[in-house]
């Protein structure tokens, strides 16, 4: 068990970071509920699914932490985000085609 001042590394962007979340590699509304899942940063966790919708994630086969980062703007936002400090929680907006999708 982990204490509260430890910190925890993103599986996405190995940063170390205060707190990390729970994400299922395979959306659990897709299947994934009892599927490998990973340990994310919040502002990680958050822009996966700010670019993509979760039906996205599977058609595209963004089911590992691998094919994640070989994903051009997560690759992009990885490189970006692993400069920043770890407490730092951007302001990001989801896109417009996940927001319609959404609907």
């Amino acid at each position: 068990m982990q204490s509260q001042n430890e910190e925890r590394i993103c599986e996405l962007c190995k940063r170390k970071v205060p707190v990390t979340t729970v994400h299922h590699l395979t959306p659990r509304e897709e299947g994934g509920t009892d599927m490998p899942t990973a340990h994310l940063c919040i502002p990680c966790h958050k822009q996966i699914h700010y670019l993509f919708t979760n039906v996205e994630l599977v058609v595209l086969g963004l089911t590992t932490i691998k094919s994640l980062l070989l994903e051009p703007t997560i690759a992009s936002y990885v490189k970006w985000i692993r400069k920043q400090p770890a407490a730092t929680i951007p302001k990001s907006r989801k896109s417009r085609h996940v927001r319609e999708a959404r609907r």
